[in-house]
């Protein structure tokens, strides 16, 4: 029988056909290295250089460019990259921050002579493009990071050989495609180099990357120089400026990657929980756990794990905690170059036990802002471990897909639009200002145990990458497994926006809409819409906004010898594989 293929373009009811998330998966169990990503080519990709010799941070940087050829709809050189990486011989997490700039000359005051009247950015306008920071972030793990015994040529060379002999399309990935096509198509004048014949490719099809692989080829070459330097970041100034964009060469040739210290909440006792410090948003995910543990400690709740698993009292506990962590990220999270962020107030017992006061067991708050805690004042993840026991959680991203859509000429790649993430609000601190990180959704998660590694994981997805490190952590602790942990039903809330022309002094999340995946029964969800929460249901493809999350555990056996759990979200194409 010959094999199915979907053509997406004539199916009225997509998210019929792309039900199968909750289809069971066993965890995958390793004594090597494991690699867990959304596509399986990417994922043979990082096994190719665990196989090699690579360590985690190696086969993660494999694993992520080739990515940008298997994934271009979610994540690419033109986007961002953020890192985690625990060092087994040091036992200790390490950060890395390859986020952008916004371009030196670009100002609120040029944007409203454009015409710009709302509260951010438009996601088309290429104004929105920061410094891709992607290909300094690859180089720069290599060399800070990596075993030494691989180099650059050898990392990037599967991707090289994917984007030249091409890939074919899968499902998921495909649909992304379609539905961005008429995006591509009018972003730039350059729209051929990511479509095939004129059309985003289908389930199958074969796409071949000729232009992208010349330049990871320049990289390779020249390293960081080949893509912040020349030919390819002269075709970046050009497009931006010809669609009225300020970028100049100097922002590109002076981007530099952050190397930060991962910022870190113990929850119950026993579990640390690591996070890319802000402009990241990984600081949601830490006060969610904060707020959680005092409302435990001050018996306002019965303990979470006492909880029957998405019950309404359970999931009406984690939507109320998450709803109070946006408040504050999303008011105080920004480069803290420009603006401190006060990470330490926000995270003190005093501070979270404050906020876990606000919460009612049995009534949704009608209006949470942000709180004072000083006295004056469609994203990829990867998870990648070795056989030494390193691990490296990874996740970048375009921002909202294939980002602009916009490809700079001969170059084979989209830019990002992460500059969307800028409030346009004079005296905010995450106000727009020339060569400023902005608010940023990705983030890479970690966990250990003393000072021992527990899980390398993410979900990835906007928004809901806090929420999503939130349930599945609490999964893990209830003694999921790292599959079920991801196939399990979540929520996800909306985050909280400025108004529409940038006048509000705070982040507001009032009457958020709350979308739970189908999984979840319908009694719970109308008992949690009586409880006063704008309960919502999706299915189908609509789950996907719950994200697309990677896990992987270490798991000590009674002799004391280690193996890698791994689980990959039935949410995406990918799988976790083992080296053997």
């Amino acid at each position: 029988m010959a094999p199915l293929t979907i053509d997406w373009s004539k199916v009225d009811q997509p998210d019929l056909v792309l039900q199968r998330f909750a289809s069971r998966r066993s965890q995958v169990y390793g004594t090597k290295g494991i690699v867990a990503s959304s596509q399986p080519l990417a994922t043979e990709a990082g096994l190719e250089i665990l196989r090699r010799g690579g360590n985690a941070a190696d086969a993660a940087v494999a694993t992520s460019v080739a990515l940008n050829v298997t994934e271009p709809s979610c994540c690419g050189i033109g986007g961002d990259a953020f890192c985690l990486f625990y060092d087994a011989r040091s036992k200790q997490v390490k950060a890395l921050n390859g986020s952008g700039h916004s371009p030196k000359k670009l100002t609120l005051e040029y944007l409203r002579s454009r015409g710009l009247k709302g509260g951010s950015i438009p996601l088309t306008d290429l104004n929105s493009v920061t410094v891709p920071g992607a290909a300094a972030a690859w180089v720069d793990t290599i060399e800070r990071f990596g075993s030494g015994k691989v180099n650059i040529a050898d990392v990037f060379e599967p991707a090289i050989r994917l984007a030249e002999e091409g890939v074919p399309v899968s499902e998921i990935h495909s649909y992304s495609w379609q539905r961005s096509e008429g995006l591509i198509r009018h972003a730039s004048p350059n729209h051929d180099e990511m479509l095939l014949n004129g059309k985003a490719p289908l389930p199958g099809q074969i796409m071949k990357f000729p232009n992208l692989a010349k330049t990871f080829r320049a990289v390779v070459e020249q390293g960081k120089d080949g893509f912040y330097k020349g030919q390819v970041a002269e075709a970046i100034v050009e497009l931006i400026k010809s669609k009225g964009g300020v970028m100049e060469l100097e922002d590109l040739a002076s981007h530099e990657t952050s190397f930060v210290e991962p910022i870190k909440y113990t929850y119950a006792k026993d579990v640390t929980v690591y996070e890319c410090p802000p402009n990241g948003q990984g600081l949601t995910a830490l006060i969610a756990l904060g707020i959680l543990e005092q409302i435990q400690e001050k018996g306002k709740m019965k303990p979470l794990s006492e909880m029957e698993h998405n019950s309404p009292e359970y999931l009406h506990t984690l939507v109320e905690a998450m709803r109070l962590a946006f408040a504050d990220s999303r008011y105080y999270v920004n480069d803290p170059a420009f603006n401190p962020v006060p990470i330490e107030q926000l995270l003190s017992k005093e501070y979270l036990s404050s906020r876990a006061d606000l919460f009612d067991p049995a009534r949704a708050n009608p209006n949470i802002v942000h709180g004072n805690p000083v006295n004056s004042s469609d994203t990829v993840y990867f998870t990648v471990t070795d056989q030494w026991g390193n691990a490296c959680s990874y996740i970048q991203s375009n921002y909202a897909g294939f980002g602009t859509g916009a490809i700079p000429k001969g170059c084979g790649f989209t830019l990002q639009n992460r500059g969307a993430g800028f409030v346009l609000q004079k005296g905010h601190p995450n106000a727009l200002e020339g060569g400023k990180r902005p608010y940023h959704t990705i983030i890479p998660a970690m966990a250990t145990r003393g000072e021992d590694l527990f899980l390398s994981y993410g979900v990835m997805g906007g928004f809901m990458q806090p929420q999503g490190h939130v349930q599945v952590l609490l999964n893990m602790l209830r003694g999921f497994t790292a599959q079920a942990a991801l196939d399990a039903p979540r929520f996800c809330i909306s985050p909280g926006t400025p108004s529409p022309d940038g006048t509000d002094d705070v982040f507001a999340v009032v009457n958020s809409e709350v979308y739970f995946e189908e999984g979840i029964s319908s009694e719970t969800v109308s008992k949690l819409k009586e409880m006063g929460h704008d309960a919502r249901v999706v299915s189908g493809f609509g789950r996907g906004m719950m994200g697309r999350g990677q896990i992987i555990q270490r798991i000590v056996d009674q002799s004391g010898r280690f193996v890698w759990g791994a689980g990959s979200d039935p949410r995406a194409d990918g799988h976790a594989a083992a080296q053997i």
